[in-house]
């Protein structure tokens, strides 16, 4: 089995994925890193890769954890919430990971009542228990 960590470049992905990779350690066992990205291309797929590895690497060392088993799963999707979320949800379906961990970030009322959220979809739709943390700001 494996600990997967919804990744998107922003603040609360760090902590998303610090907390990924304590669940990691404390279930013995590996952390996979989803990134969703707009089109699968080989160049463009290398850099993300390699900003990632680059934050995975930082976040590792901020926990203490830096020889945890760690990888990251590129998917392809679109900007839509449906489509990230979806391309997400796939992802870990095939996965079959212990828990998904994602981060979140604060919506006012007014966002929670018009618009949707990747992080809202996911943790509606997802097979597995979803762990979400939330950015302290």
């Amino acid at each position: 089995m494996s600990v997967a960590v919804a990744h998107h470049t922003r603040s609360s992905s760090d902590l998303a994925l610090q907390e990924g990779a304590r669940q990691a350690a404390y279930r013995a066992t590996d952390l996979v890193v989803v990134h969703v990205v707009e089109s699968l291309d080989n160049d463009i797929a290398e850099a993300n890769k390699a900003g990632i590895s680059d934050a995975i690497e930082k976040a590792l060392a901020a926990v203490a954890l830096p020889d945890l088993r760690w990888d990251v799963r590129l998917v392809a999707g679109g900007r839509e919430i449906a489509d990230v979320s979806g391309a997400i949800l796939a992802a870990v379906g095939e996965l079959a990971p212990d828990v998904l961990v994602i981060g979140a970030r604060r919506r006012s009322p007014m966002g929670k009542a018009f618009l949707g959220s990747v992080a809202q979809n996911i943790i509606l739709d997802a097979d597995v228990p979803v762990l979400v943390v939330k950015s302290p700001r």
